[in-house]
């Protein structure tokens, strides 16, 4: 219970002092910007709502999907074992802490599965950040007439290769309790293709779904961009924030800056920008937490079975 507690008061501290204690955007000139362009309004509430449920349930979805096939959950399970771990991982770095927190909802003989399914899921989710992300930033490159240094770019490139390779050199020769680079391996390609597929699908509607969202955000301040361009900078913004390791409950300082250069070529004031990330992050994770927090409490983990 201790363990519970400490998460649940730990993710609402951090919360409350990135909310009110922001020094990038101080909460009384964050919420009169709200209330000046009527954020509250039933029509602004009933679509960002819908926003964030679509998003959530697409996330559920995908969950749910990956673990029938191990063992079937219901939706309503799928739900807390999301909702929980977003809680649990708002704590840790890049969100790490998903994976164990998934797991312990499951029997002992499940969970090395759980854990590799959970990779499958993310897996596809950073795929389509890297997917679409890629051809919105070379547009924006392209649109700005931005110079790129390709020398540094290929330097970048080969490093990154390196780097993987030489993960992929020790992952071979990990044995860890039994688990192996070949076992894991070999559970990955015994995934049917059919729920690679739906996977896929889900991950890319919902990128889709939350691009969306934050470009809603950016009509009701009232900015004048198109939605090509503001498509192209949303999808950079997620794709250059995605590769940098960081604490979930410091994502939104991380986005908040990517996305104040991206918009700062369209002249946009940079408090729009930063109470967008700030709506975008508190409709998305911090209100998600908020309902997970009573799933973390109420789970009795049982580390015997």
């Amino acid at each position: 219970m201790i363990i519970k507690l400490s998460i649940v008061i730990g993710c609402g501290y951090f919360i409350y002092t990135k909310l009110i204690d922001n020094e990038q955007l101080k909460f009384a000139v964050f919420y009169k910007k709200l209330i000046e362009n009527d954020i509250f309004s039933i029509k602004n509430i009933f679509f960002l709502s819908v926003f964030t449920l679509l998003n959530w349930f697409l996330e559920i979805l995908k969950w749910r999907s990956l673990v029938d096939h191990v063992k079937q959950i219901s939706f309503i399970e799928a739900t807390k074992q999301s909702l929980a771990s977003l809680t649990t991982s708002l704590i840790t770095p890049n969100r790490i802490g998903e994976y164990g927190a998934k797991a312990l909802y499951f029997k002992k003989q499940h969970r090395k599965q759980i854990l590799g399914l959970n990779l499958v899921g993310n897996f596809y989710q950073m795929l389509m950040t890297l997917f679409f992300g890629s051809i919105g930033f070379c547009y924006f490159v392209l649109s700005h007439k931005i110079d790129v240094d390709l020398y540094q770019i290929l330097k970048v490139l080969l490093l990154v290769f390196i780097v993987i390779y030489f993960l992929l050199f020790l992952l071979k020769r990990l044995d860890f309790k039994g688990f192996t680079f070949e076992k894991a391996r070999s559970f990955i390609k015994n995934i049917p293709l059919a729920l690679n597929i739906k996977v896929a699908v889900l991950s890319m509607f919902r990128f889709l779904v939350f691009s969306n969202q934050f470009y809603y955000l950016l009509l009701i301040f009232n900015v004048d961009i198109s939605y090509v361009d503001a498509i192209s900078s949303i999808t950079s913004v997620y794709l250059i924030a995605s590769t940098i390791p960081m604490l979930s409950l410091f994502d939104v300082i991380l986005k908040g800056s990517v996305a104040i250069w991206m918009f700062s070529f369209f002249n946009i004031e940079p408090l729009i920008i930063l109470s967008t990330t700030t709506l975008m992050w508190i409709l998305n994770f911090v209100l998600p937490a908020i309902i997970g927090s009573y799933f973390v409490l109420t789970f009795k983990p049982s580390f015997t079975k």
